[in-house]
């Protein structure tokens, strides 16, 4: 392999347990080539791994072993083996789930769900990107996918000079896979959807909100309809909002597929609803804010705190007292500490009182590094309001 040598500062960012060296610490490529995988030694020519070689990103090195080893079909398979056995430790009642989560099952910048019989996954890296031919043969190694879906539409492909396309990789993909979610049947649309068909990580989250929700719900940012499907049960009502009318439509054929009759679909914009029923003093006994990310750059964050703090701000308007709040934030750059804060100053313009009855993160399908801040994206509140 190529040696690329880093200096004494991305050494140690990868002795502190950090699998990222950036651009500005790279001392020599060596001539390196787009996503190869290369042989990292510090500036004394002492190896500290493997690594795949991006020529384009920022992200100049993702460690992938912290020894010198050929990274090949052989490789991919135990590690992806390695990510489906602590699945099966950790997933119940559900046929779709993450089976790999990027650096945190120690495959940097690759994501593979499983819908059923139906894999996809997600190259967000030149190393990755280059790597694909054995990364399915592995996956067809340990599974047996009726179908393996490229969803490479992301848009930080760009930031590696990658094309963003979605392409069938092997078999065949259905226009829609029905799959099973805490005994409820859903549609996911595995070209067309959301992230990589459904939110996953926000699975187990679901069940929680329920076990709060009462009364008359609202559940704002619905998408396909997964929070408000699960507070149905115990809801007399529920007012669902979106303003995706093609997430609606899966929405409602879920809500048909299980029954559910008490949910009302609303194409509308999610703070638009939220001021209006606070103008009309319509009060509610549950909600549910679940928004998509405000802040996909450090840049964007004093921006996405306005927004975070007003739509909550307005939530809490329209709680009756004793009511519960479930709000969410996935952008990765602001931490639960930040957004506790923000949530403390909504309270206080609201004129109301929090109290904290659950934290939680994403599901445990989307396991967290401790050493790598970023695998911890996803902040789910439990609150009640006086």
């Amino acid at each position: 392999m190529t040696a690329v040598q880093v200096s004494r500062k991305g050494a140690g960012r990868i002795a502190a347990g950090h699998p990222w060296v950036f651009q500005s610490d790279v001392l020599d490529t060596a001539g390196a080539e787009p996503g190869a995988a290369v042989q990292v030694t510090d500036p004394a020519g002492r190896t500290l791994g493997t690594a795949h070689y991006s020529s384009a990103s920022q992200i100049a090195l993702r460690l992938l072993s912290p020894r010198a080893e050929s990274i090949d079909r052989a490789f991919f398979r135990e590690r992806i083996a390695a990510a489906a056995r602590h699945r099966q430790r950790v997933v119940s009642e559900s046929t779709a789930y993450r089976l790999v989560f990027a650096e945190a099952d120690f495959l940097p910048a690759l994501i593979v769900d499983c819908y059923g019989e139906y894999l996809v996954l997600q190259a967000l890296n030149q190393g990755m990107d280059r790597a694909l031919p054995d990364i399915v043969a592995a996956l067809l190694d340990v599974f047996e996918p009726a179908g393996i879906l490229a969803r490479n539409d992301a848009a930080v492909r760009t930031l590696e000079e990658l094309p963003r396309e979605v392409r069938v990789l092997h078999g065949e993909i259905p226009e829609t896979v029905d799959i099973q979610m805490n005994g409820l049947k859903l549609s996911a649309d595995l070209t067309h959807g959301q992230k990589t068909g459904v939110f996953l990580d926000q699975r187990e989250n679901y069940v929680a909100a329920a076990q709060y929700a009462s009364g008359r719900a609202l559940d704002c940012f619905t998408s396909t309809g997964g929070f408000a499907l699960h507070l149905a049960g115990r809801c007399e009502s529920v007012e669902a909002v979106d303003s995706s009318e093609n997430a609606l439509r899966t929405a409602r054929r879920n809500a048909a597929e299980n029954a559910i009759g008490n949910i009302d679909f609303r194409e509308a914009d999610g703070f638009s609803v939220l001021a209006g029923h606070a103008s009309a003093r319509r009060m509610f006994d549950t909600v549910v804010l679940d928004p998509p990310a405000f802040a996909k750059t450090r840049g964007q964050m004093e921006g996405a705190l306005r927004g975070y703090r007003e739509i909550n701000q307005r939530a809490l308007r329209i709680l009756k007292p004793g009511g519960t709040l479930i709000t969410c934030s996935c952008s990765q750059h602001l931490s639960e500490a930040d957004f506790l804060g923000l949530l403390a100053e909504a309270a206080l313009d609201a004129k109301r009182t929090l109290r904290v009855v659950e934290r939680r993160m994403q599901s445990r399908d989307h396991p967290v590094l401790l050493t790598v801040p970023e695998t911890l994206y996803l902040k789910c509140l439990v609150l009640q309001v006086w």
